[in-house]
């Protein structure tokens, strides 16, 4: 019924409540029938990460590295023709990242973000493969390295993830053609604002995920999330759109694979 688009299935912090094949079990048992695990880093993460996706028939996954290790020398020397080399490596690789900006928590630098991103985008323009994008607090700064580097309607394809930003970054990133992720966080009471953008977000662009471990849906906030638990955010979200619950399914379902058109050959 339900694609949990984004999800860490290789957390330790989600190990503590279950094997791989325990979360993948309640995950099926919930209606969600499968799954898109998120590599962060590819020099020592992606081997373990591509292991879960060629274990489980209705997981698949992604190669990239995220901004919080883009000051980490290992992942520096991640070439983009390396990356392009294990994008295309395996059928069970449909997306590239987790990958973008994050001026919030500052875990890397700006200047090393942002090298690492127009990286990304790159092996995005050269593989086809669509670019799952992280952004906070770095709105005109994401826009722009996308368009600076030739991302447009006709040619890039991506992914909002785990949307919470400003009406104006959701609205230039429709522009540019690119889906919007929700996540638990559209569920929580404070979230007015994102629930007011989420109703006029367009179905056909719309795509849902736990980003798991993190970001728990109501009413299970605080705890640790899985990929079970967004079937309460399918049902939030149905809701605003005044729709029954399986006609949004099928709606993200459907986006899923119009997105990552490789899911299919996997």
């Amino acid at each position: 019924m339900y694609i949990d688009s984004h999800t860490h299935l290789n957390s330790k912090r989600l190990l503590n409540i279950g094997t791989p094949a325990d979360i993948v079990k309640r995950a099926t048992e919930a209606g969600v029938e499968s799954m898109l695990t998120i590599c962060c880093r590819v020099s020592d993460e992606f081997p373990d990460i591509l292991n879960l996706a060629q274990e489980f028939d209705n997981v698949w996954c992604s190669v990239g590295t995220h901004p919080h290790e883009a000051d980490d020398e290992a992942e520096q020397a991640v070439s983009q023709e390396k990356l392009i080399a294990l994008a295309n490596s395996d059928p069970n690789i449909i997306g590239i990242g987790e990958t973008g900006l994050d001026y919030f928590y500052k875990h890397s630098t700006p200047e090393n973000q942002q090298k690492n991103f127009r990286k990304h985008v790159r092996v995005c323009l050269e593989t086809g493969l669509p670019l799952i994008i992280h952004s906070r607090d770095a709105e005109e700064d994401t826009i722009r390295i996308i368009k600076e580097e030739g991302g447009n309607a006709e040619n890039l394809k991506g992914v909002m993830h785990c949307f919470s930003s400003s009406r104006a970054l959701g609205e230039a990133a429709l522009e540019l053609g690119l889906y919007i992720s929700f996540s638990g966080i559209v569920t929580f009471k404070k979230s007015a604002d994102l629930q007011d953008f989420a109703k006029d977000v367009p179905l056909d662009l719309m795509l849902i995920e736990t980003d798991a471990p993190y970001l728990a849906p109501e009413p299970f906030r605080g705890k640790i999330n899985e990929p079970a638990m967004m079937v309460h955010t399918g049902q939030f979200l149905a809701k605003l759109h005044a729709i029954s619950e399986e006609e949004f399914a099928t709606h993200t379902k459907n986006n899923f694979f119009s997105l990552f058109e490789k899911a299919k050959a996997a």
